[in-house]
Order: structure tokens, then sequence, then C-alpha cells
């Protein structure tokens, strides 16, 4: 039997910056939308500072006064395709937004954690650089499964089988255990999907 539960809200990502001004947000948004676009051509490592100016059409030390570093700029970024995948999750089209059954949004949930995992493996190490938390980010998500589990009817301490759930979704665990070309993430995810099967208790 389910419970109603209410659903997660968004929390500070990395440790993020505090509200600011509208015309800065706007600044910092286009700084952000050209570092992004320039992470997903050339890769986290070949993303400078002076590329992101100039794909930008600022200077070099609008950069450095707004991110302090290369570091802080890769955690930025990070820090904005989170923010956009929990609002996938949050009101984005089902089955990972609301609306599908809770177990099919539990599988999206992991499907998509794990592929964004996996493809943002470089970025993540590259922020993990500037002593950055990835705090927020992981409360959502250990929120978001543990009001789905709520609403699957399963008992005992969620916390910790939530916490159990994304254990194997995490960065440093699937760099230890998954070589993609021998271990790919569809065998992946089937292991996660029978460790979902069996905390929910689901046939």
């Amino acid at each position: 039997m389910s419970h109603p539960s209410t659903e997660p809200q968004p929390l500070p990502l990395l440790g993020g910056p505090p509200p600011e001004r509208r015309d800065a947000a706007r600044n910092r948004e286009r700084l952000l939308d050209a570092a992004t676009e320039l992470v997903e051509r050339c890769g986290p490592r070949g993303v400078t500072m002076d590329a992101v100016a100039t794909a930008a059409g600022v200077g070099k030390g609008t950069v450095f006064r707004r991110f302090q570093s290369r570091e802080g700029l890769m955690a930025a970024v990070l820090d904005h395709s989170e923010t956009e995948w929990q609002a996938q999750v949050l009101s984005g089209p089902p089955p990972l937004g609301p609306g599908a059954d809770p177990w099919d949004r539990l599988l999206a949930f992991g499907r998509t954690r794990l592929e964004t995992t996996i493809l943002h493996a470089e970025l993540i190490r590259e922020a993990d650089r500037s002593g950055g938390s990835a705090g927020g980010a992981l409360a959502f998500a250990t929120a978001h499964v543990r009001h789905l589990l709520t609403q699957l009817g399963v008992e005992g301490n969620l916390t910790i089988l939530s916490t159990a759930l994304l254990a194997p979704l995490l960065l440093p665990l699937r760099e230890q255990q998954v070589d993609l070309e021998q271990f790919p993430v569809d065998r992946v995810y089937e292991g996660w999907v029978d460790l979902a099967r069996r905390v929910t208790r689901r046939p």
C-alpha cells in the first residue's frame, strides 16, 4: 500500500553563490552557456578561461571575477547541469517527472542518474578540484528516492535504503567497477534494477 508524500524540493548545489541581481544573473547565464557548449564540444580538459571569455564575448578578467578559477567554472557548469536535471525530476514529463507510477519513476531516476554520472565523469573530477561539495545534489537525490520508496509502500529505514540505491550510481564506485567496454551501461543498469527490486520487494 502506498502512502502520500511530498515531492522533494530543489536544494542548493555545490555550495553555489547567493542570489544575484537580474543583470548579473543574465551575465552568469551567458558565461555558463558558453562554457557548457565548450565542454560538450571539447571536453572539460579542453576548456580554458580564455576560450570561455571569447565565446561569451567578454574579457578574461570577467570570467575570473565570476568564478575565481577554472575549477570553480567547472563546478558551476556541473551545478547548472544538475539544476536542469532536478527540474526534469520535479516538473518534466513522465516517467522521470511526475505523473507516472512510482516504480516507473524510480527506474527512470536510476537510468538517468547513471547516464548523467558517466556522461559528466570528467567534469565531476574537474569540479571536485575546486573543493566544492556536491552535498546539495546528493541530498536532493536521496530525498527523491525516499519519496518514491514511500509511495511504493516500502517499510524500514528509508534513509539507509535510499542511500543503498544511490551508492551504485555515484562516480567513485563507477570508476572502480565499470570498464564501459567490458561492463556496458546496460549491464550496470540491469544490476541496479535487480537491487531496486530487492529493496522494494517487487516481483
